[in-house]
This record gives structure tokens, C-alpha cells and sequence, in this order.
């Protein structure tokens, strides 16, 4: 297991095995080989990064992953131990010692004592992230996160991110993935009551798929199964930095705009238009309360494709599956002639069963539609 890990002190670990082990598949940290590898690091000035041995999960994959990612842990050793006598001279030990410390670099969650959230670390984040309790994983993005983030973008896009996106996307990447693995580390549920259907295939869940299974008989290789998962969550954080900051963050001003000249699409001021595709709805919710109008905005237009045009209704939250206001209920389910003949416009293609989007021939086709929704007194059927 350790051959892999300690590759360039292979000699050291020849003479361990043969000289205290009779057999290298047992091979595991014992007080004799952790004495002799810290003063063998030590000497040779290496940084080390320590967290628990055994069963490994999302967050402390996670925070090895992004302390890597910086300058003074790049080339770190990963120690996995529990051995306080082997985390004690690691320059830093995360999800594992019992201790929480920032000035001494030790990253620990687990103990009773320990109830810190984003909000309660960063008081700029008080109001939204208050509930969900850190794992390793958010106390390593609470402390180093924008660094991070700074680095991987510079380094894969060549991007110097602003001060104000690189906010933007620290907040975001913290809501939609760091959060998650916080609150399934420490088991807090995502609602009150039993879901109707759950998800299994969510990242902490394929990082825990890389432990050994209890009924298998083949070799597991503890240390090569730790960096096969590191690699995949690596992977999906890099997705999350990089979407946030290249694709999502430019869509800002499209949406801004937007939002600046609805008055000039309908007096209502209840509908926008987006000049191009975008990811808009975060940015909506964000700008709402910049321009102070939280709530107003029910509908967006916009083109799908040339001749091609779609009415989408807004979410009470991005996530949602709830709208401010659907479409009319008589126009639900049905399309081309039928939609065009109960609603009115000449050029409607269909209407989505559930009301919360719908599509058009042509810009004043959606545009008409989205009018006459935000004036309809329909009521919504009976549940």
C-alpha cells in the first residue's frame, strides 16, 4: 500500500518490509516506521499533509485536492494516519486529531466542541450559510478557497478573475458543491420528512465506492483506491471552478441588462428578454435585489434557435420546480393548432404539460404569450 505512497523513499520502505514485516500486503504505519519516516522527512524539509487512514471520504479527499493546488502543498505527501505521534509534525492535518486551529494549520470537524458554518467563519456569508455544518472540505475552502480558485483559473484559462466575480464565484461553488459534502458528511438532512425518491449517485456517495467492499476477495490497495478518488473529485471541483467562472459569471451582464430594459418590453416591468442564451436564473435572483424588485420578474424570453423561440416562467429558487406564476392552465399539454386556436397567438407551438415553459414561431409570439399570462386571472386546478 505504502510502496506506491512513499515512492521516493522506496530503499526505506525495501528494508522496513523485510526487516519487520512478513508480508508487505499487511504492511501497515507502526510506531517504528512512523519515527523513522518523520525524521527522514524532516531532513529532507519535505511538507506534509495529514489526515485519517482507513475508510476514506468526500471531504477529506476533497481538501487534500485543493490544498494541492497550492503553492506550498503542490508537492506534499499525503500521511494517513491516526497516530498523533505521526499528524504532530504534519504541516498540516485535516478530518482527523480532534482539533480545530487555524494558526497552527489543523483542520478537524469531528469533535464536540466543533459547530462552525461558512457563516459563522466569514461573517460576509452570515445570512445565507448559517445552517450546514463544515466538513474538512468547507473548513479547507473556508480558509483557502479564493486562493484556490484564483490559481486554477489562472493557471487552466489564463484568467485574472476580479475581486467581484471571484466572490461571485466562491459563493457559488460553495452553495452548489462544497455545501452538499458538508451536509452529507455530517449527516444533515436536506429537508423535514422522508424524501419520495432518493439519490444515490451524488459524489460522496462514488467516492465511497473506491473503499474496500466487505465480501471481496481481491488485493485493495488502500493508498491507490485514496488517489483514484482524489482524482475523481479533483475533476468535478475543477468542472464547478471552471463553469462558475468562465461560462456562469459572463452571463451577468446579459442578464443585468435585461432587467435594466424590461420597462421597455412591457410596462408591467414583469417580463425580460435575453439577447442571447445564458445561464440567467442565479443572476436574476442576485440582481432582484440589487435593483430592488425581488419577486416582480415572472417570465423570460428568449431564442432557442432561428425560429425557434421559448417563454420560460421564473422559479421561486433556481432549483425549484414551483414558478412565480405558470403559464394558463387551459394551455397546458397542447400544441401547434390546439395551443395557437385556446390562447390566442397565431404563432404558439405548445405549452409544457406542467405550465412552467412554452414556445413560439416567432419573438412576438412568445413575447404575446408571456402578456397575456402575466394578465391572466386563470385559477390553478384543484390539487
Amino acid at each position: 500500500m505504502l510502496r506506491r505512497f512513499f515512492i521516493h523513499n522506496s530503499q526505506f520502505v525495501k528494508h522496513f518490509e523485510s526487516t519487520h514485516l512478513k508480508s508487505a500486503s499487511t504492511f501497515r504505519l507502526s510506531t517504528e516506521f512512523n519515527r523513522q519516516f518523520r525524521r527522514m522527512s524532516s531532513a529532507s524539509g519535505d511538507v506534509l499533509i495529514g489526515t485519517h487512514n482507513g475508510m476514506f471520504h468526500c471531504d477529506e479527499i476533497l481538501a487534500c485536492y485543493m490544498l494541492q493546488q497550492l503553492p506550498k502543498y503542490e508537492n506534499a505527501r499525503i500521511v494517513r494516519s491516526r497516530d498523533a505521534d505521526v499528524l504532530k509534525d504534519c504541516d498540516i492535518v485535516i478530518d482527523v486529531g480532534s482539533v480545530f486551529d487555524p494558526e497552527t494549520f489543523r483542520f478537524d470537524h469531528h469533535q464536540k466542541t466543533f459547530d462552525h458554518t461558512l457563516g459563522s467563519l466569514r461573517p460576509e456569508f452570515v445570512e445565507k450559510f448559517s445552517t450546514v455544518r463544515l466538513s474538512s472540505a468547507g473548513l479547507i475552502y473556508t480558509h483557502f478557497g479564493e486562493e484556490v480558485i484564483s490559481r486554477l483559473v489562472k493557471r487552466l484559462k489564463g484568467v485574472e478573475l476580479s475581486d467581484e466575480c471571484l466572490r461571485s464565484v466562491f459563493e457559488k461553488v460553495y452553495e452548489y458543491f462544497i455545501q452538499e459534502i458538508d451536509g452529507i458528511d455530517n449527516g444533515v438532512p436536506q429537508f423535514a420528512g422522508e424524501p419520495v425518491y432518493r439519490i444515490s449517485t451524488h459524489l460522496s456517495s462514488r467516492v465511497g465506492h473506491f473503499n474496500s467492499q466487505w465480501n471481496s476477495a481481491e488485493d485493495y490497495d488502500e493508498q491507490a483506491q485514496f488517489e483514484k478518488a482524489k482524482e475523481l473529485v479533483g475533476s468535478e471541483f475543477v468542472d464547478s471552478v471552471l463553469y462558475y467562472a468562465t461560462t456562469w459569471w459572463p452571463a451577468r451582464a446579459i442578464v443585468s441588462d435585461a432587467i435594466k430594459k424590461r420597462f421597455d418590453l412591457h410596462p408591467s416591468g414583469k417580463i425580460i428578454e435575453l439577447e442571447q442564451f445564458c445561464p440567467w436564473k442565479q443572476h436574476l435572483y442576485d440582481l432582484e435585489k440589487v435593483e430592488k424588485c425581488e419577486g416582480e420578474i415572472l417570465y423570460c424570453i428568449m431564442a432557442s434557435s432561428p425560429g425557434d423561440h421559448r417563454v420560460i416562467c421564473v422559479p421561486k429558487t433556481a432549483n425549484s420546480f414551483l414558478c412565480r406564476k405558470f403559464l394558463p392552465p387551459s394551455w397546458r399539454g397542447i400544441r401547434d393548432e390546439a395551443v395557437a386556436a385556446v390562447s390566442g397567438v397565431t404563432d404558439a407551438k405548445f405549452v409544457h404539460a406542467t405550465g412552467f415553459i412554452g414556445g413560439g414561431k416567432t419573438r412576438d409570439a412568445v413575447l404575446e404569450m408571456a402578456i397575456i399570462s402575466t394578465e391572466s386571472t386563470e385559477e390553478e386546478p384543484a390539487k
